[in-house]
């Protein structure tokens, strides 16, 4: 929907024009929930000359999980940063976070957020590298190892929570970094390429995984990746990001029955679902790599 709550699916925005956020209706809202749990307008960014953002506008509904692409530059790190509470965009820009205005900085501590590696503390077991967010909110040390130990299944982990980093595969890492990202309790999880590194079959299983996951607890996900396949099989909506300053280009719906299964990558809705947003992606990666003349 747009402002005035006119449906726009997969509306493109021209880099003239005031872009206009898409809201579907995503099978993971949560019943009864009304209005956005973030919203963005007129956000910018920049650093020095570099203007990693301009203009970008998005509404993100409770429950939603919300894929973000675009080409390598184009600010979806920057995006996270100041989601994150980690950066202050330009003056001007307009942040509300449950319907109230604030400033970036008002977000530390208000989200979840998982970067790209997972960060494990090589000398801490699983159980205490999960549960290192508790530890530093002032949870007694004891509760949240009992917390995180009954866990520890609904994880693919059950088993390995004395087991330390150093001793898990790939995947088995992902999965303690995600639940650390879990257990810190926030109703936002940024999830910034957690998959990115791993080969493509562990790969397949884990968005299955992160996919029961949050069908079962119905977090709102924004989760940024490069994977296009990735970016539909999971999302209840696209935004596909443009060339350097970050705009959203494109906000496509992702109208694939829930729950998804693996063949669905297959099927002729989604095929024609990734030739849009390969288009408008290799559209913006051509920016990227245009020669300017002096």
């Amino acid at each position: 929907m747009d402002w005035n709550g006119k449906r726009q699916v997969g509306r493109r925005h021209p880099a003239d024009a005031v872009p206009v956020a898409a809201i579907a209706a995503p099978s993971g809202r949560n019943a009864g929930d009304t209005g956005p749990l973030i919203e963005m307008e007129a956000v910018s960014k920049s650093f020095g000359e570099v203007v990693a953002l301009q203009d970008f506008r998005v509404r993100i509904t409770p429950g939603e999980l919300v894929t973000v692409v675009g080409p390598s530059g184009c600010g979806k790190s920057t995006l996270f940063n100041i989601l994150a509470g980690l950066e202050e965009p330009d003056p001007q820009s307009i942040l509300r976070y449950r319907g109230r205005g604030c400033r970036a900085t008002e977000l530390l501590g208000e989200v979840s957020f998982m970067p790209q590696r997972d960060l494990l503390l090589p000398w801490r077991s699983v159980i205490d590298n999960a549960i290192l967010a508790l530890e530093i909110e002032g949870v007694p040390r004891r509760e949240a190892r009992e917390t995180a130990r009954r866990m520890l299944p609904e994880f693919g982990l059950a088993g390995f929570g004395e087991q330390y980093p150093h001793q898990l595969s790939g995947g088995m890492r992902q999965r303690v970094a995600l639940m650390r990202t879990f257990l810190f309790k926030r109703d936002l999880m940024l999830l910034d390429e957690p998959f990115g590194a791993l080969d493509a079959l562990t790969r397949a299983m884990m968005q299955r995984w992160l996919l029961d996951l949050w069908q079962k607890h119905r977090r709102t996900v924004l989760f940024i990746t490069h994977d296009v396949d990735e970016a539909l099989f999971l999302g209840d909506r696209v935004l596909v990001m443009s060339a350097r300053p970050g705009r959203v280009k494109l906000e496509q719906e992702v109208a694939l029955e829930r729950p998804r299964l693996p063949e669905v990558v297959t099927s002729p809705e989604f095929v024609a679902l990734k030739k849009i947003l390969l288009e408008a992606i290799e559209e913006e990666s051509l920016k990227s790599f245009a020669v300017r003349s002096p």
